[in-house]
């Protein structure tokens, strides 16, 4: 897997890195939030050690959150490093600082995770995205498992006060994300 070369900040304890990989023909996404000085890594791809040693050295990372069965990506190898555990749906609880909404429908084992930190995140996986040629939209039916369940499941996002959203496959939405969700909904 390609490593992404730098971070880049969003607001305070809010950080994401991209890199492209030919396998999969797509960019991916990573990100990074600290939450009362324990950073956690969700989805995260290999980091240079530079930029690695940069997002290292804000807080401790406390653990890495793969929001579904296709984003190992390097999960294993940032938990080794710095002896992490890994959350996942199904794992062990969640810290309280983030909260895993299960998303069924979509790729098995879908969750986003969300924070009140910074006026409210969201980060998701697969089940929305936001990259060209699609936008803001729903992942494409061919990827998930059941499309019509996917979509009675997002709604439950927005039982959720979040002004960002994040995707493990797209460019952040960095204000405006919960509206613009409820508008995606009540268009589909």
């Amino acid at each position: 897997m390609a490593v992404a070369s730098e971070i880049e900040f969003i607001a305070p304890g809010l950080w994401f890195w991209r890199v492209y990989d030919p396998a999969v023909k797509a960019e991916l996404y990573s990100t990074a939030l600290t939450i009362a000085e324990s950073t956690y890594l969700i989805d995260p791809v290999p980091l240079a050690p530079d930029a690695l040693a940069e997002l290292s050295s804000q807080s401790a990372i406390a653990g890495v959150v793969v929001t579904n069965e296709n984003h190992q990506r390097a999960a294993v190898e940032f938990a080794h490093k710095f002896k992490a555990p890994i959350y996942s749906r199904g794992s062990q609880p969640f810290p309280s600082a983030v909260t895993a909404v299960q998303i069924e429908g979509a790729v098995p084992g879908e969750i986003a995770v969300h924070s009140e930190a910074a006026g409210g995140i969201v980060i998701m996986g697969d089940a929305l995205i936001n990259f060209e040629p699609y936008g803001f939209t729903f992942l494409p039916a061919k990827y998930c498992s059941n499309v019509k369940v996917m979509r009675r499941s997002l709604p439950k996002l927005l039982d959720y006060s979040f002004e960002r959203m994040l995707f493990a496959h797209g460019t952040p939405i960095l204000a405006g994300a919960r509206r613009r969700l409820e508008q995606l909904l009540e268009n589909h």
